[in-house]
């Protein structure tokens, strides 16, 4: 298990390899698909994305008595929603860490290698057990714009266990399972 605290350096990410088994600590901010088409579309960033991590995340949040905000539920969104924005995102902002579920295109592939990002996979249906994870709300960005779910949340992360599904050295496991899938189509139809 390789331990990654905020700020997230492009040493380290570089360092990383598809199969790695990752703990994400620090803080950790979320975007989804209003979120980048905002961004696409040349709206500004409310906070410095620079060596950080991008949580494709829809939480579920609630208010405690004190006001104070509670995530109970903080599963990875699909985030091949995201293809046509992210190697625009990675290049601009140079966040190193994108977190989801789910692959993403060849173009986010190459983003990754060529400004040092990587693409986490998370555990997708274990929302409550993701929200263990988010030990503080830091803030939240644009909740009255774009809802609850849409935010940009910003959180403290404490042992966020993710996969490192697409590398920096042009490794993605996503391809790995599509091209492995293939090979045994094609060998039950010979």
């Amino acid at each position: 298990m390789v331990a990654l605290h905020y700020p997230f350096t492009e040493a380290a990410v570089r360092s990383l390899h598809a199969g790695d088994a990752v703990s994400v600590g620090g803080i950790v901010r979320t975007g989804r698909d209003r979120f980048h088409k905002y961004f696409a579309d040349g709206g500004a960033l409310p906070c410095d994305f620079r060596d950080g991590a991008l949580f494709h995340c829809g939480p579920v949040v609630v208010r405690d008595a004190d006001g104070a905000w509670r995530v109970v539920a903080a599963g990875p969104t699909t985030s091949v929603r995201e293809n046509p924005y992210e190697p625009d995102f990675i290049a601009r902002t140079g966040v190193r860490l994108i977190i989801g579920k789910g692959g993403m295109d060849d173009r986010t592939l190459d983003a990754c290698g060529r400004y040092g990002a990587v693409c986490l996979q998370a555990v997708g249906g274990a929302a409550v057990v993701a929200a263990k994870a988010v030990k503080r709300v830091l803030g939240v960005h644009f909740l009255d714009d774009f809802g609850a779910a849409e935010a940009c949340w910003e959180f403290e992360m404490e042992d966020f266990r993710c996969v490192v599904a697409m590398d920096c050295h042009g490794k993605s496991l996503f391809k790995q399972v599509q091209e492995e899938s293939l090979r045994r189509l094609e060998a039950l139809f010979a």
